[in-house]
């Protein structure tokens, strides 16, 4: 590439490795692909057909459901078209649009764990005012609420990141278009880019961790006071469902975009992303539909 030329299009390394590797990890992933895709729609299609389901509690999990099935999507066809594919590339706008509906359904999931630990600690804390307070109606509108400021939130990063100037090299060492190898990228150093989408990953990350652990503490400490060991159980059953897709998320996301080995091996930081891109959401229906 000319110095000059601006970059139009990138290359995503993936996981080099021998082509039996590579036959292999497709056939893995394509399966995990298949699993998650047939778990979440059995989901979404259980609360739509019952009506016994149409309960906030459920009409979040289907949301969340419908979310998992897009967050897939925006990572793993591609990933997977890579694995056979012998170029690896990815245009330029496909690259920031992948950029973009990933972080974007990752947000939303993080706003979407957040409702459902509000409804958790409303029917568990504050069950009498809880018809009242979460009609189906409300539930709907939060939800709503969760998808766009999950899609907005992500709109200036996306924006500051492809105004940078890429002219070098252009081969990204992920599966996916993440912003920290875009901007290693960028033939400019940019510090204050990464000064505003490092904290405005922070800020995300962890004011929607602190009011779900604040909700679930709550949640744990009124079901320590429930008489009957029956009612203890059923509660925690629901609550550790929950936070058991809670901490898989979270304790992925924090080790790739909080600490502060984002510098970290491309190796270690690829299987970090393949654990909350694809193993969270196929994790999600299982532990779920455990209940």
């Amino acid at each position: 590439n000319n110095h000059s030329d601006p970059v139009s299009e990138f290359i995503l390394l993936g996981f080099p490795c021998t082509w039996e590797v590579q036959i292999f990890l497709f056939s893995l992933f394509s399966v995990i692909y298949v699993l998650t895709l047939t778990g979440n729609l059995c989901i979404i299609c259980a609360v739509w057909w019952d009506h016994h389901l149409h309960t906030p509690m459920y009409i979040l999990l289907a949301n969340f459901s419908f979310l998992e099935v897009w967050y897939v999507t925006s990572t793993v066809p591609r990933m997977l078209a890579n694995f056979l594919s012998e170029t690896k590339t990815i245009s330029f706008s496909g690259c920031f649009l992948q950029f973009y509906f990933f972080f974007s359904m990752g947000t939303t999931e993080t706003f979407f764990l957040s409702a459902m630990a509000f409804d958790r600690y409303l029917a568990i804390c504050r069950p009498l005012h809880y018809p009242t307070v979460m009609p189906v109606q409300r539930c709907i509108k939060m939800g709503a609420c969760c998808w766009v400021c999950g899609f907005s939130c992500f709109l200036l990063p996306v924006y500051l990141i492809s105004q940078l100037p890429f002219c070098g090299p252009n081969i990204i060492d992920h599966f996916l278009c993440d912003p920290g190898p875009l901007m290693k990228l960028s033939c400019v150093p940019a510090p204050a880019t990464e000064i505003i989408c490092a904290t405005f990953n922070s800020v995300l990350i962890f004011s929607t961790f602190l009011f779900i652990t604040s909700s679930y503490t709550l949640v744990i400490r009124a079901v320590l006071r429930v008489p009957s060991a029956e009612g203890r159980h059923k509660a925690f059953s629901t609550c550790g469902s929950h936070l058991a897709v809670v901490s898989l998320f979270y304790g992925s996301i924090m080790v790739m975009y909080v600490s502060p080995t984002a510098g970290n091996p491309a190796g270690i930081q690829k299987i970090v992303t393949l654990f909350y891109s694809v193993m969270t959401p196929l994790f999600n229906p299982l532990i779920y539909s455990l209940r």
